[in-house]
């Protein structure tokens, strides 16, 4: 078992405590400020500017509306979500890669908004979609606008904690080659402007995962700030405690916000509900 973070500040964020909004067609939880809620202490968490956990009926979703200088990505709890933009031609969407469009549970759809980019995203189908809906602080402002689409593997989320974003190869230097070649530092997973890693396990009951603070993929290793999220998919059933702490049990909807750690600390998960966690780790400079 690892040994507790003691320098570790664990801070948990509560699933009720949360803004929301029901508009019937989209059921929203907010844990930072967003739309037409506010709250100046829930601003950002390092370059973790937005995470909110989104349910939208069948047949609605979000019309066409512009970003710009956010990294934007929606991670797919359960569902289909339909992702059209204004730099494909409506009817020439593919199946996978950069102009994916269909979306189901195991997809992450990454937009760098940059100098601005207009999509929408629809539930085409009559069951609820289910998602987060994340955004990030670019390290600079005015980015080509791009798209990555990527499908990870559930099992491999059973085994240990699956990277899913990892910082753009060239970080804030980046060549335009880099821009274009949009290699992560880590493979397999999808780059993002900012030194963040994102990561997904899904713990067994029982069963220990471990986090190694920073991913091995950033620059700044020193007060790194981690987000911890525990997605609202088991009807209530799954609860996670972290670093050994009781004061740190998370149940669905809950999270935590963990400061005072460096690169290469190690984080401890114990799943101690009655079903399976699935959790998301957000790994911020």
């Amino acid at each position: 078992m690892s040994k507790a973070l003691t320098h570790a500040k664990i801070v948990p964020r509560r699933s009720n405590d949360r803004g929301h909004a029901d508009h019937g067609w989209l059921n929203s939880y907010h844990t930072f400020s967003f739309a037409d809620y506010y709250d100046p202490r829930f601003q950002n968490f390092g370059s973790l500017r937005v995470l909110n956990e989104d349910r939208v009926a069948g047949g609605t979703g979000f019309p066409t509306h512009p970003h710009r200088d956010a990294e934007i990505f929606s991670y797919i709890l359960s569902g289909e979500l339909t992702h059209r933009d204004s730099m494909i031609k409506k009817g020439a969407e593919g199946v996978e890669g950069d102009d994916f469009f269909r979306m189901k549970r195991g997809d992450v759809q990454f937009t760098t908004g940059g100098r601005g980019i207009a999509h929408s995203e629809q539930n085409e189908s009559k069951k609820e979609v289910h998602f987060l809906q994340i955004w990030a602080l670019p390290w600079a402002r005015g980015l080509t606008p791009r798209y990555h689409t990527k499908t990870f593997n559930e099992e491999a989320k059973r085994s240990a904690f699956l990277p899913i974003l990892s910082p753009l190869k060239g970080g804030r230097s980046a060549t335009a080659e880099q821009e274009k070649a949009a290699e992560a530092v880590l493979p397999d997973t999808i780059p993002v402007h900012a030194d963040l890693v994102m990561a997904a396990g899904i713990i067994p009951v029982d069963k220990r995962f471990k986090w190694t603070v920073g991913g091995n993929a950033v620059t700044k290793t020193t007060d790194r700030k981690v987000y911890i999220h525990v997605p609202m998919t088991k009807g209530g059933s799954s609860k996670i405690r972290l670093d050994g702490r009781e004061n740190a049990v998370l149940s669905e909807g809950d999270g935590a916000f963990v400061s005072g750690v460096n690169a290469g600390d190690v984080l401890s998960f114990e799943s101690v509900g009655e079903a399976e966690a699935e959790v998301v780790v957000l790994d911020s400079d």
